[in-house]
């Protein structure tokens, strides 16, 4: 296992390039999560079935997520010599109709989504020459409005290869990067990391090449290296994609990480909550040990290494280093006092160096490309790209990769879509659930870590979450709030007592029992569970608070002195009416009324009993009439 020669990886290599580049026609179909959670599996099954009834000879593999989850379930086609098509939001019959106009070279145009002249590769290395095609105007890849502004590093290989595949990663340059940093000396592999300007894509943003310095400088025997993957973020999945659709890239950046470290064990720390994400996971460490990227004496190197999996419990504070290092030794999971930080004492109180998933999938394409290239990308202060999730209230949800400083205008219009059915644009949550929500008047600010925290937000480990004007501010804060009141871990009784305190204030506000002097106890409040708190989720768990305060107060007021949601969302604030003038009387919203409380005959206006009414909608979402007025306020 550990006596692999250079000739290997060319045997590799070559397997890699007859499967990604067949002779003859290869459907790769969508099957991360957000594709099977679509219905990708039923695609995958007819798929195979009707190959079968029309004896077509043709390959079938399983690829990551490509980004744009929006248009699950996604399969590509490509055929020998042209290009690669791709088609989107299939259902059974689509995919059955597809493989016969495949097969007839008749398919719709219509029907394709994007096209792909050349792969994604690291080395940009063309391994196929394109030939005109019947299907003109499907837009390139790289002209696609979704795509258009991306630039793809940590999600390079997503959706173009089988992640069970080594050959197939090792064909798009993979494990290369590998193998030239073991020609360097390991502080030249660290001194290169920090020219690239690199920095902790977790949430902290502190530099990974500062950071493995601090490591490899520590007098050891023992050092250990661990991925976060314990993505807790609501709405938020970047990593679970990079495990899912590339997870050799995780296994070849620790690698590279350790050598440079002096490290020779390793950790995954993925949530157990991820069973797809842990099943490519095994396969590919499996597969690294079985073509020896994993063992002892690696490449004949001298340089000895290996990977274990650790499975979290679903515990947010576990983004926190040493409540993860505690996880994985079996102990409470609470953070603890620093220093000593984990560089110095971690994981069985040895040296540890922890970065996440996206950090470890940069380093690759980093050692293997050059840090000069890297740092050209991005901004002076945060360098290359940054993958998103965005979600809410926006045309084109899924992961984007843009490089640092694209302004959340382009972001959300340009590659985002806009706001569904052209509402107006309200805020935008950066950061996850300890992020802030920054206003219409931010969407022209840079997106790097240090515009976003001049502006009261973070970058965090990714999320971005749209919302529209029908979305209730003093609501929005009171969920985060109370996501991180649950996560919170209790040690500090800044965060435990104080995201408590907020939480009630916050309630009190959206049932309109409050008073104005209870905003300056909340931002007082909130400030000092930033000052007091000992670890990141405390310190940074009342932005959505301070923020929407900073933004959005006459919102507050309103709710306060008016008794009134603009966004009609607030329960306690809201009534609803028949508008006599619109009710035809056909009785549906009182056929569906779970109380009963709509009255009337059939044909005859109808009325809601307000002392019954429990506000649940259902009467206005199935009225056909617009016969339903939903009232806020006093008047």
């Amino acid at each position: 296992m550990s006596d692999i020669k250079p000739a290997d990886i060319n045997i590799l290599r070559a397997k890699g390039e007859e499967s990604l580049y067949p002779d003859r026609p290869k459907i790769g179909i969508s099957m991360a999560s957000c594709g099977l959670a679509a219905g990708a599996g039923k695609i995958l099954e007819t798929i195979e079935g009707e190959l079968k009834n029309l004896d077509l000879d043709w390959i079938v593999t399983k690829t990551g997520c490509p980004g744009f989850c929006q248009k699950e379930p996604l399969l590509y086609y490509h055929a020998p010599g042209k290009e690669k098509i791709y088609f989107g939001e299939l259902t059974e019959k689509k995919a059955k109709d597809l493989v016969k106009e495949l097969s007839e070279n008749t398919v719709d145009r219509d029907f394709a989504t994007w096209k792909i002249m050349s792969d994604v590769t690291i080395d940009d290395k063309t391994l196929f020459i394109s030939e005109e095609t019947e299907i003109e105007d499907i837009p390139l890849y790289q002209e696609y409005d979704f795509f258009k502004k991306q630039h793809k590093i940590a999600l390079r290989n997503c959706g173009f290869i089988d992640p069970q595949s080594i050959e197939e990663y090792i064909a798009k340059g993979g494990y290369a990067a590998f193998q030239k940093a073991l020609k360097m000396k390991p502080d030249e592999v660290i001194d290169f990391i920090k020219k690239s300007g690199l920095r902790g894509r977790g949430g902290g943003g502190f530099p990974t090449g500062l950071k493995w310095e601090l490591c490899s400088k520590e007098d050891s025997d023992i050092k250990y290296i661990i991925c976060n993957a314990d993505e807790g973020d609501p709405g938020a999945y970047m990593d679970r994609s990079i495990l899912e659709g590339d997870p050799h890239s995780i296994i070849e950046g620790m690698l590279i990480g350790a050598y440079g470290i002096g490290s020779n064990e390793g950790y995954i720390y993925v949530r157990a909550e991820y069973p797809l994400a842990i099943e490519l996971l095994d396969i590919a460490v499996q597969q690294a040990r079985e073509n020896g990227f994993l063992g002892a004496n690696i490449l004949n190197s001298g340089f000895s290494f290996d990977i274990n999996l650790a499975y979290g419990a679903g515990a947010f504070v576990c983004g926190e280093e040493t409540a993860l290092i505690a996880s994985i030794e079996g102990r409470p999971v609470e953070p603890r006092i620093r220093p000593p930080f984990p560089s110095q004492s971690g994981l069985w109180e040895k040296p540890t160096n922890i970065n996440n998933v996206e950090t470890w999938a940069n380093v690759p394409p980093i050692i293997l490309k050059g840090h000069d290239w890297y740092s050209s990308l991005g901004t002076e202060t945060s360098k290359g790209t940054k993958v998103f999730s965005l979600v809410g209230k926006i045309n084109n949800t899924g992961l984007v990769e843009v490089p640092m400083g694209i302004t959340l205008r382009e972001i959300i219009y340009d590659v985002g879509g806009g706001i569904i059915d052209n509402k107006k644009f309200k805020a935008i949550q950066t950061g996850g659930p300890s992020g802030g929500c920054l206003p219409e008047s931010h969407i022209d600010l840079p997106v790097d870590y240090e515009s976003l925290k001049e502006a009261g937000s973070i970058m965090g480990s990714g999320g971005m979450i749209v919302v529209d004007e029908d979305t209730c501010i003093v609501d929005l804060a009171k969920f985060f709030i109370d996501f991180t009141r649950d996560e919170s871990c209790g040690k500090c009784v800044s965060c435990r007592d104080g995201l408590d305190a907020c939480h009630e204030i916050l309630n009190k506000i959206t049932e309109g029992k409050s008073a104005l002097e209870d905003l300056d106890y909340l931002e007082e409040l909130g400030q000092s569970i930033v000052d007091f708190s000992m670890c990141g989720l405390g310190t940074t768990a009342p932005n959505p608070v301070l923020t929407t305060l900073r933004y959005f107060k006459d919102e507050y007021i309103a709710h306060i002195e008016k008794k009134e949601c603009s966004a009609k969302v607030c329960k306690a604030l809201i009534t609803y009416e028949i508008i006599k003038d619109n009710c035809v009387g056909c009785q549906a919203c009182a056929r569906l009324c779970p109380e009963n409380a709509i009255k009337g005959q059939k044909d005859k206006v109808h009325k809601i009993n307000q002392e019954l009414c429990i506000k649940c909608g259902v009467c206005f979402d199935t009225c056909r009439y617009d016969a339903i007025l939903i009232r806020s306020g006093d008047k």
